[in-house]
């Protein structure tokens, strides 16, 4: 059954829960996930967009990076797969990442580092987190929704054109093949790893992703869930599976277009000529 909007979490909570703690929070415009500052700063600081997942059918997608450093959750999964067991180590949030011409390749959302009894670094990985991109118009609802929650809490949206939709494809090719690309690339001649938190329902769109050994792995693809809690009216982040892959073969897995039949594509292109060659036949008079 299609939820009636899209609206999953709202400041870090169901739409639903409207206990004091969680009317705090939208107040002041709040986030409980580890915001490098208190409050939410999505899209725009002094207005932020305060969606942190949005239902794609029965399912959830989450829609703020932020969102995924509950209980940091995703820095331990990393830490498991980085360093060996008992490992001193923290974290360390948007470093800059140059190439060899000293341009930016990018910020790495967090670089966990291991160290040593002196602090000195031993070790470490990059942990990228994917967020999935929105297609529509998701300020609509939730400024509608956040006008009055007690009031709209069985809101209803319609669905048309802009009703707001993961966008998977785009979330793919536009954020998380350059990641890879780029600053994976990086990683890969430095010999050292790298981990990518993402949710399932975006997981699901990739292609199959060639899996390796853990022991052999340049990259461990981390998936979760967000699973309603039953003792506290919040939903839950809890991982689904760790997927482990080779640079190389994720890269090229990702980045290659499906195939389909050259077929398809000569009718598409005979429809074009044919429309071309009616209009210079009328433009010309013959």
């Amino acid at each position: 059954m299609r939820p009636k909007n899209p609206l999953a979490e709202v400041f870090g909570f169901p739409t639903d829960n409207l206990d004091t703690e969680t009317n705090r929070y939208r107040k002041n415009k709040l986030c409980p996930y580890n915001n490098k500052v208190p409050s939410c700063t999505k899209d725009k600081a002094n207005d932020p967009l305060g969606v942190c997942s949005v239902f794609d059918k029965e399912a959830i997608a989450v829609t703020c990076p932020i969102r995924f450093r509950q209980g940091w959750l995703i820095a331990e999964d990393a830490a498991n797969f980085f360093f060996p067991q008992n490992s001193m180590w923290t974290l360390l949030t948007e470093v800059r990442l140059n190439d060899a011409d000293k341009q930016s390749a990018g910020n790495i959302d967090i670089v966990l580092v291991s160290y040593d009894d002196h602090g000195k670094i031993t070790d470490f990985g990059s942990l990228e987190v994917q967020g999935v991109y929105i297609s529509g118009n998701v300020r609509l609802p939730f400024e509608h929704y956040i006008a009055n929650p007690s009031k709209n809490i069985d809101l209803e949206w319609p669905t048309g054109q802009n009703y707001p939709r993961p966008d998977y494809l785009s979330s793919s090719r536009k954020r998380l093949a350059p990641q890879l690309m780029y600053k994976g690339g990086i990683l890969k001649h430095w010999n050292k790893k790298m981990a990518v938190a993402l949710d399932n329902s975006f997981f699901t769109t990739l292609p199959e992703l060639p899996a390796a050994e853990e022991k052999d792995a340049d990259i461990a693809w981390l998936v979760y869930d967000l699973i309603r809690s039953k003792d506290k009216n919040i939903f839950e982040l809890q991982k689904v599976k760790t997927v482990y892959t080779s640079f190389e073969t994720a890269l090229d897995t990702i980045t290659t277009a499906s195939t389909g039949k050259i077929g398809d594509f000569i009718y598409v292109l005979q429809n074009k000529l044919d429309k071309k060659l009616v209009h210079h036949i009328h433009d010309t008079g013959g």
